[in-house]
């Protein structure tokens, strides 16, 4: 079977893979018959010489009464001999070609027929059905493996669009969110005749809130985007940092928040040298830190470590607060999630330990959380150090954001 293919108007023959084997399979059978009838053809000329037994000068009377010498009688039937094994061999070597590569497309057609199942199946494939697959069940062959591969694939990709839709439809639904506050906050003070100065401020203090809601939203989904962007790949910027600079500063960041709250802050801060991006591990710790306050209590404990050894860097940062079940914390690390609460309204935008997680592989690390007793939340990131291949431990004690 040949394929054309080509541009408009344009035809190129292309043999198919069936036709390759066939072909193959065909030259081969071919050359091997032809070999067996150049070898009888050899062999029948070596093995007739009777004569060459007999005295010089001896004559055969042959059946129309004719006497020849019997050299020259050898002579004659050694020539037709092989040229009617010559003859009928060809014969034989063309019909058995032509069955062998017949049958050489069939079986070929039919052993390539889960390509051709694999195939059909990638053709039909779009958004709406990636639940179809291919489900060989022949022998336990390589395509077989392929199949299954190729299955494997789609549910990897089934997976894949279904988390990007969830992840679109949050995202939509908490930017939607401050649009529709800063909205209805306009028309309802536009349509009051009688607004007054101070009902504009206090318009313009709830459009401002929602937008500084929105804009951080923004601002989370790009570095969560460039932070995944980066995973598994070298990092666009690598330079010597250090997670106790990053801790120090995400902690002067929200001091007035943890004195409004009186929070109890105790600190550790010792040199945990790391290379990498800067502002994304800046972001790592200031989410860990912003976690830690958001989702405290009035009168709680935050408490920040940092450190390194030869083989290692690590920052810690726990808080109390909630109780949080240890079965819910790896929902923790996806995206829109709030302390295993999904979009419940709560402040942030449930992107703070999705972000972590992305900083860590994109540096090449991991990350855990582990449930405090009593309530709270203690994170642990792992990244290479500064100066060795291996693994900087970071720990941190927080809800997502």
């Amino acid at each position: 079977m040949t394929v054309y293919s080509g541009r408009p108007g344009r035809h190129r023959l292309r043999p198919t893979l069936r036709l390759r084997l066939t072909l193959l399979n065909g030259v081969l059978l071919v050359g091997a018959g032809a070999i067996l009838v150049l070898l009888a053809w050899l062999l029948v000329g070596d093995a007739l010489h009777p004569a060459d037994q007999l005295r010089a000068g001896t004559t055969v009377e042959l059946a129309n009464g004719s006497r020849l010498d019997a050299r020259e009688w050898q002579d004659q039937v050694v020539d037709a001999a092989s040229r009617e094994l010559l003859a009928k061999g060809l014969v034989a070597l063309l019909a058995i070609s032509v069955v062998g590569v017949a049958g050489a497309y069939a079986v070929a057609g039919r052993a390539l027929r889960p390509l051709h199942q694999v195939t059909s199946t990638a053709q039909r494939l779009g958004e709406e059905t990636l639940d179809q697959r291919i489900r060989y069940s022949g022998a336990d062959d390589e395509v077989a493996e392929l199949a299954a591969t190729f299955d494997a694939m789609l549910d990897r990709l089934g997976e894949a669009f279904e988390t990007q839709k969830r992840f679109v439809a949050n995202a939509s639904h908490e930017l939607r969110t401050p649009l529709a506050v800063m909205r209805t906050e306009i028309d309802v003070t536009m349509a009051d005749e009688e607004a007054d100065v101070a009902e504009y401020r206090r318009m313009a203090t709830v459009v401002r809130d929602a937008s500084e809601r929105a804009n951080g939203l923004v601002d989370a989904l790009l570095v969560l985007a460039r932070s995944e962007a980066q995973s598994g790949r070298r990092l666009a910027r690598k330079v010597d940092t250090d997670l106790a600079t990053a801790a120090t500063t995400a902690l002067s960041a929200v001091r007035g928040e943890a004195d409004r709250l009186k929070l109890t802050v105790t600190t550790s801060l010792k040199p945990a040298p790391v290379v990498g991006d800067p502002s994304l591990l800046d972001r790592l710790a200031g989410n860990l830190i912003e976690n830690a306050i958001r989702y405290n209590h009035l009168h709680g404990k935050i408490w920040a470590r940092t450190g390194s050894d030869a083989a290692a860097a690590w920052l810690v940062v726990g808080n109390t607060g909630f109780e949080v079940d240890q079965s819910d914390v790896p929902g923790l690390f996806e995206p829109f999630r709030r302390g295993g609460r999904e979009r419940t309204g709560a402040r942030g935008s449930g992107l703070g330990l999705s972000i972590v997680r992305a900083v860590c592989d994109a540096h090449g690390g991991t990350v855990t959380a582990a449930a405090q007793p009593g309530g709270g939340l203690e994170v642990t990131v792992t990244l290479p150090a500064a100066d060795t291949t291996p693994v900087v431990a970071a720990t941190a004690a927080v809800p997502t954001h």
